[in-house]
Order: structure tokens, then C-alpha cells, then sequence
């Protein structure tokens, strides 16, 4: 009796490389949290910086807020949709654009669009989630799950201290920079190393 041959792959099985994909999508997290923590060592000096009042210059931490409160459940929605491994990269797109934007800014209105297209980027962190559930083993999904909740607690840590030792050694818009090059590698790394995803 000849033994029939393996059942090919599903775009959204589990692959090899599980500590990769779980690295990979833990960076991006890190990253995302980045964003919200970044601006907080300069709100003291934001008024003086692009000459506004201490009301506008909180629209700089506002509109993240706002922005990420609007597109983290649309984002998991499209993922589901469209793909999830696909809108994690759609999602990065605004956080590098806004990032930029930011490093830019020379007045606190192109300082809040910049900020709030960083917003728009923090769907990453849930599409990574549930990302995790698609393309790692069974048997590894708790700790991975947990590595990727933890990024965001990771990349506010961070945030703080790295933020404050930039703006006080170099200019504030290199955190801005900083941000948009590690964004565009994350979205590198996961387009060379995590798998598609099947949609629903």
C-alpha cells in the first residue's frame, strides 16, 4: 500500500524560523511604542520650539492618541480582510511618513499631521498579535503572544531615556529619523521573513 504524499502547505500554516517571526513582529511593537513615549522628555520646550502655546503644542501627544485610538481596530479589521501580514506593512507606510514629516517640521501644524500619521501606524501591534496566531506553531503561540504584548512596555521603557539622551546631545529631529529608519527595516525584515497569511 504506497503512502500518499504530504498535504502541501497553507499560505497561513506554521513555518520554520518561529524565533525570527516573533523577533521581527517584537521589533515592530517596540518601534510603534517608540512613537508615543518620543515626544515626552520635549513637552516642556515644544511651546518654544515652534513658537505656539502650551494648548496647541499638547495636540503634539494628542493627535497620536487620537489617531491610534481610530486605526488600531480598523487595521485589525482590514487585516482580516486583506491580509494581515500585508496591512502590517500598509501600516508602517504612515508611520514612516509621519516620522519624516516630524523631522521636518519647522511649525506645530505639520508637527500634529506628522504625529498623527505616526498614529495611524500603531495598528502594527495588534495585526502583529494576531499575525502570531497564523504563522507561529501551536506550542509556541503563549510565550510569543507574551514577547509581543511585552514590546510595547519594551519601546516605552526605552523611549524615555533615548529620547531625553538625543535631544539633549543632538537635535530633536534625529529621533524623528531614527524612528523612520527602524520603521523602514522592520518593514523590511517582515517582508523578507514572515510568511503571508491567508485572509478570512
Amino acid at each position: 500500500m504506497e503512502t500518499p504524499p504530504p498535504a502541501a502547505a497553507s499560505p497561513g500554516a506554521p513555518t520554520a524560523r518561529p524565533g525570527a517571526i516573533v523577533a521581527v513582529l517584537a521589533l515592530a511593537g517596540i518601534v510603534a511604542a517608540l512613537t508615543q513615549t518620543l515626544v515626552v522628555p520635549l513637552i516642556a520646550q515644544l511651546p518654544v520650539m515652534f513658537d505656539t502655546s502650551a494648548s496647541n503644542a499638547s495636540w503634539v501627544i494628542t493627535a497620536t492618541l487620537l489617531a491610534a485610538a481610530v486605526s488600531t481596530p480598523v487595521a485589525g479589521r482590514l487585516g482580516d480582510m486583506y491580509g494581515k501580514r500585508r496591512m502590517l506593512l500598509v501600516s508602517l507606510v504612515p508611520l514612516v511618513l509621519g516620522s519624516a514629516v516630524c523631522a521636518l517640521s519647522s511649525s506645530v501644524i505639520p508637527m500634529i499631521t506628522g504625529r498623527g500619521l505616526q498614529g495611524f501606524g500603531m495598528g502594527v501591534v495588534p495585526l502583529g498579535i494576531s499575525l502570531l496566531r497564523d504563522v507561529v506553531p501551536a506550542e509556541k503561540l503563549g510565550p510569543s503572544i507574551a514577547i509581543m504584548s511585552a514590546s510595547m512596555g519594551v519601546g516605552g521603557a526605552l523611549g524615555l531615556p533615548f529620547a531625553a539622551a538625543v535631544a539633549e546631545n543632538t537635535s530633536w529631529r534625529v529621533l524623528f529619523w531614527v524612528v523612520a529608519v527602524l520603521a523602514l527595516a522592520v518593514g523590511a525584515l517582515i517582508a523578507a521573513l514572515v510568511p503571508a497569511d491567508r485572509p478570512a
